[in-house]
């Protein structure tokens, strides 16, 4: 059984989270501030950490630096709704940011992606008639090969490893550029396009007006 760490300094909401990973047959330890968290995770093994950004001791994303060579993927759950912080986040190393307040099947959802995502990484992706070899940087659609830019191929794996997951422009700015959105979209826009062309992927790789954009299985 995957084994998850809740980081709540809210104990009601920390029982809450506790609750619905149970629905979901996962076991949980949860502690309620940052420095009890480093030792849990210095003396246990996690499948899993969900993390709450306003800690006493040692806040969120302090900790996401020591977690982040551990290799443990980790989720934000957090109240700070601003878009810088919600980049930042994503370029210290987690996997997914969780606004609240959220409903439980949500939780649940972005947990088993994430596990899912994570513990099945594969050094070939398939996709219909396209495959992805991570390795040799290389991406074929019927066995031809596609000439993709490494910028368009970072985008093609990123969807690939997140299909069916509405990916905004800003964590795309952020994962493939490494730099924080500041509201031009039209790179993002551009390298999408192109993707999409190249690839043949007009009914798939949908724009989601005003949000970012969703690869459909």
């Amino acid at each position: 059984m995957n084994k998850i760490l809740v980081v709540e300094d809210d104990e009601s909401i920390a029982k809450m989270i506790e609750v619905t990973l149970d629905m979901g047959n996962y076991s949980c330890d949860k502690v309620y501030d940052g420095i009890a968290a480093k030792e849990k995770i210095e003396n246990n093994k996690y499948s899993l950490i969900l993390l709450d950004v306003m800690l006493p001791g040692i806040d969120g994303f302090s900790l996401m630096k020591y977690i982040k060579p551990l290799k443990i993927p980790t989720i934000f759950i957090t109240a700070k709704q601003d878009v810088v912080d919600r980049v930042h986040g994503l370029k210290l190393g987690a996997e997914d940011y969780i606004l609240k307040p959220f409903e439980a099947m949500e939780l649940l959802a972005r947990v088993e992606v994430v596990l899912r995502r994570y513990h099945n990484e594969e050094d070939v992706i398939e996709y219909h008639d396209i495959k992805a070899d991570i390795t040799k940087h290389q991406v074929t659609c019927n066995d031809e090969i596609i000439n993709l830019t490494p910028k368009e191929f970072d985008i093609l794996v990123f969807f690939l490893k997140h299909k069916d997951i509405v990916i905004r422009k800003e964590r795309l700015m952020a994962e493939i550029w490494g730099y924080d959105f500041v509201g031009e979209t039209r790179t993002v826009d551009t390298h999408v396009q192109q993707v999409r062309k190249k690839m043949k992927l007009k009914e798939k790789l949908v724009t989601i007006p005003k949000v970012g954009y969703c690869l459909y299985s």
